[in-house]
């Protein structure tokens, strides 16, 4: 008969694991943070359905609902992605947080990782809250999901790219600044709300260049008008992630 052994067994948890569980820190991390539950949900929640009832903009032909849902979504990705997820990693990073955590057996990539999944776990509960609003709306949406899935992924690699950028090189006081202002001019200015045809001639081709109206665009015409993948915006977003994340890679801050 042989004694039970009762010593701890030393040793890391699989990586896969270590990742799930950090992600799962991330995403109770949002939900717990009432100024990022409003901005991520409740804004996009509120625009939805305002702008829906309330004739306060003129979107042409369209129904005002079937122009602002793939809008709103586009909206949603970016204030996860981009504005909550600068400002959360740019003060993580300077108490010391993401140095702490880059220390621990979970590594550095590890820790990039689980918070991607955490963005695409939040856009996944913002998505199904959107679209059941705009249903309840009268929203219709046609076209494929998966080309409509394919541009919010694309769109969340360069919003988060661009976010990372933000957070891995500004303090964190600039950071909030700039993530917040920028969220609110590309909220007027990306064809969110108001249509890109409603700005001056000259400005519309550096307008259609940015993430927010590559996505807004492709997700309507994919959404509203049943359109096949459209390559346009498929490709700034593309170029966006790509040019975004490389300066990631080369310049983020840690410390």
């Amino acid at each position: 008969m042989t004694a039970l052994d009762f010593s701890p067994a030393p040793g890391a948890a699989p990586f896969p694991r270590m990742v799930l569980a950090q992600a799962g820190a991330e995403v109770r991390a949002m939900l717990r943070n009432g100024e990022q539950l409003l901005l991520t949900l409740i804004i996009p929640v509120l625009l939805l359905t305002g702008f829906s009832l309330a004739p306060l903009i003129d979107v042409g032909t369209e129904r005002r609902v079937d122009f602002l849902a793939p809008g709103v979504l586009a909206l949603a990705v970016m204030s996860t992605a981009f504005t909550g997820q600068a400002i959360a990693t740019g003060f993580e990073r300077r108490y010391g947080v993401l140095k702490r955590l880059g220390a621990t057996p979970l590594s550095r990539s590890g820790l990039m990782l689980a918070k991607t999944a955490a963005v695409v776990a939040v856009e996944v509960v913002q998505a199904v809250v959107i679209v059941a609003v705009g249903l309840a709306l009268g929203w219709r949406p046609h076209g494929s999901f998966l080309s409509a899935a394919l541009l919010v992924v694309l769109g969340t690699a360069a919003f988060s790219g661009l976010g990372l950028l933000m957070a891995g090189t500004l303090r964190a006081e600039a950071t909030l600044a700039a993530a917040n202002l920028v969220y609110l001019v590309l909220l007027g200015a990306g064809g969110v709300m108001f249509p890109l045809t409603k700005f001056p001639a000259g400005v519309r081709p550096v307008l259609e260049a940015l993430p927010i109206s590559a996505l807004t665009g492709g997700l309507r015409a994919v959404l509203a008008q049943g359109a096949a993948l459209p390559l346009l915006p498929v490709a700034v977003l593309a170029a966006w992630a790509v040019v975004s994340l490389g300066l990631v890679s080369r310049t983020f801050r840690w410390e």
